[in-house]
């Protein structure tokens, strides 16, 4: 089955704004001819805004003077480029910023002077360099983009890990003052010409670099723009991370296309107090803005009636909810919540995308509502789509992507057939569109594979192989699921994150969002193996036995599966990728090594459990003062109520990570700390601090 919706299948209101996203693609073939087009005709007009903490506005940059740090930037790095002797060739620079207004300038001083940009992030004072050496070793990059500051925290571990890094050439943007760039010398540059590489998480293996050129951004953001609708009027809040690819590309490549402002604030300050993005959408008259969906299920879950009151979100337009799967109880229990504060359910729109395509792919018009389609269970697992009702005996829920739009075309493939297959059949997503990459760095033989797919029937192409699952329903593609995820046990097809939601479900003791499901090959056949965490409540008193039957029960009634293994695991302990995704493979092989952090284990041949720590009487401490001893006791009564530990066993010199307190766990507790002692508190301090004692000891201070 092959898609192709453009324009002519829009509303006519879209047409005229197709129109308008044309002209602006049209007269700029790069984002240096853009950006130098807002800076000369709204040179005074705020483009970008920091929200220290999520909540106070810090740093504004107009877009004359985004334009001035750019030039400047650009400048430096034309005289390095010069001294390298590297004319001949794109250089590429390595982006080490916090998020803020320093690491928007370095990206576009990249781009002012041709140079590849390579989006990353700081590692925290306890993680590894070996993401980013293993990035600079494919990419060959030879420049560091960062502040002084960052340097100076990193300089000790790079000379302790003798990382690659240490050779590179490091800038200091900060002090790079904005009157250099009158020498700024404009290079050539077209819509071929590389703007950066999006780097995979590398969680898995070594790390691939997609290559997205300046006419990639601007079709991208063309598209993005006909579906939602911005305006100069428009007005975006984020807090998306700006070294992935949705953070940079929708929050901020998408206010300099249409020229509308954006505020920003860290995603730390978001995971801290879900509060902020919504309190911050409010307060600026948001209409645009987009998160993952856990986003939207945090705030349904932690944002108190109490700090709803204060919030107006009828300004709110569209809410992307993309870059991970979607889910029909997230978006109703988000609407739901907020209803009453001015949020209408219309303006959720789901989305598919990947960074091989730029970014989107498909979305859910602003203009039209989500779509929900039931599907019997078992046709699904043949591959077949089958509608039925709510009372079918079998049945789920999924959520449509949207449709194509501009010159996209989207094949349903036969994975090994390469194949096109009917509308009521499961296949690989195919895609072709302006959007598409250039392939990835200095990987031929994955780019053919990935990016050079040509349908064995009819010969179109060339298609990029995106690994995911789906079909088209009434023009709507409906994402089912990955290629490479999906387990096959006689014949049948089955989905993980189906069976896991399964299992979060059959009891309250188990912690969603946090189970991975997977297949191992036990004597020549395929059998199931779950991992799943407990929730900490329930893990002093663990009944394994009761869990695991209902687990067992659960996924033999829905899935008609037998479990081959049931690993219960501590809370905050199953691998994850820094974006909170479920790392499958990683678990697979931790199983296989026996390095899964388990509380409980059954298995068909060997039924074993383990004793989990028993913790006395829950703690209490009153709030009679903010001195050393009262913070001391309210963190170790928090900790000891978080981690499930006796209260006499939590040793105040040891470090946070001794205890297991993921990201969440770390930014949830900052924010409660906040309350108990009403301070406002960094995101960091927990890093910055590591033990309990010199934590305490500087918040007494």
């Amino acid at each position: 089955m092959l898609i192709n919706l453009d324009k002519s299948s829009c509303a006519q209101k879209n047409q005229f704004n197709f129109l308008s996203t044309q002209f602006v693609s049209r007269d700029f073939s790069n984002l240096v001819a853009l950006l130098r087009y807002r800076a000369l005709h709204q040179p005074n007009k705020v483009a970008f805004s920091f929200l220290k903490d999520g909540e106070i506005e810090s740093d504004t940059v107009t877009y004359q003077e985004l334009d001035q740090k750019a030039r400047a930037i650009a400048v430096e790095l034309q005289s390095i480029c010069s001294e390298q002797k590297t004319q001949d060739f794109q250089t590429k620079a390595l982006l080490l910023y916090p998020a803020g207004i320093h690491y928007i300038a370095a990206f576009f001083g990249c781009l002012y002077a041709n140079v590849i940009a390579i989006p990353a992030y700081p590692p925290k004072a306890n993680r590894s360099l070996f993401r980013l050496q293993s990035i600079v070793a494919d990419s060959k990059a030879t420049v560091v983009l960062s502040t002084s500051s960052v340097y100076s925290q990193l300089k000790s571990k790079l000379a302790e890990e003798a990382s690659n890094l240490q050779t590179l050439h490091w800038v200091n943007t900060n002090n790079i003052a904005n009157e250099r760039g009158e020498k700024w010398q404009e290079p050539e540059t077209n819509s071929d010409t590389l703007a950066f590489f999006q780097y995979t998480s590398g969680s898995t293996g070594l790390p691939k670099g997609v290559m997205v050129s300046h006419g990639n951004l601007l079709h991208n953001s063309a598209d993005l723009d006909l579906g939602w609708e911005h305006t100069s009027n428009s007005i975006m809040v984020t807090w998306l991370p700006i070294f992935h690819d949705m953070g940079l590309i929708y929050g901020v490549i998408q206010p300099l296309y249409k020229g509308f402002p954006c505020y920003m604030m860290a995603p730390e300050a978001f995971m801290q107090k879900p509060i902020r993005w919504l309190q911050a959408i409010s307060d600026y008259r948001a209409t645009h803005s987009a998160a993952p969906n856990f986003a939207y299920e945090l705030c349904a879950r932690k944002i108190t009636l109490e700090q709803r009151q204060s919030l107006d979100l009828s300004c709110w337009e569209m809410a992307l909810n993309g870059a991970e799967p979607i889910k029909k109880e997230t978006l109703i229990q988000f609407a739901e919540a907020f209803a009453p504060f001015g949020f209408r359910f219309d303006a959720l729109c789901p989305g598919y995308g990947l960074a091989e395509n730029t970014l989107k792919v498909t979305a859910v018009r602003k203009t039209d509502k989500p779509v929900f389609l039931k599907v019997e269970t078992d046709a699904l697992y043949r591959n077949q789509v089958v509608e039925t009702t709510e009372h079918h005996q079998k049945v789920q829920t999924l959520v449509g992507c949207g449709r194509p739009m501009l010159d996209t075309n989207i094949a349903i493939v036969h994975p090994q057939l390469l194949t096109q297959l009917a509308n009521n059949e499961v296949g690989e997503i195919w895609v072709s569109s302006s959007s598409v990459t250039k392939g990835y760095w200095n990987q031929p033989q994955n780019t053919d594979s990935t990016f050079r797919a040509y349908l064995k029937d009819t010969g179109q192409g060339p298609f990029i192989r995106t690994g995911d699952l789906g079909f088209f329903k009434n023009g709507e593609l409906f994402v089912t699921g990955r290629l490479k995820d999906v387990i096959i046990i006689l014949g049948r097809y089955h989905y993980p994150l189906d069976i896991v939601v399964t299992i979060e479900k059959s009891l309250s003791a188990l912690r969603p969002g946090s189970g991975a499901a997977f297949s191992i090959e036990i004597d020549g056949h395929e059998r199931l193996v779950v991992a799943q965490e407990v929730e900490r409540t329930w893990l002093r008193n663990l009944n394994v036995d009761e869990v695991v039957e209902n687990v067992r029960q659960a996924v033999s009634k829905q899935h008609e599966l037998q479990v081959y293994a049931v690993l219960l695991l501590k809370t905050a302990s199953i691998p994850k990728t820094s974006s909170g995704k479920i790392q499958r493979r990683t678990c697979k092989v931790a199983f296989l090594e026996d390095n899964l952090n388990i509380v409980g284990k059954w298995m068909q041949s060997n039924l074993e459990s383990k004793e989990v720590r028993k913790s006395s009487d829950e703690f209490h401490v009153q709030n009679l003062s903010q001195s050393k001893e009262v913070i001391q006791s309210w963190l170790i009564s928090y900790l000891s109520q978080l981690l499930i530990i006796e209260p006499h066993k939590i040793n105040v010199q040891m470090p946070f990570e001794y205890y297991g307190l993921d990201s969440a766990d770390s930014l949830s507790l900052i924010g409660d700390l906040e309350g108990f002692i009403n301070r406002k508190l960094s995101p960091k301090l927990i890093h910055e601090y590591p033990t309990i004692e010199a934590f305490v000891s500087y918040l007494a201070k």
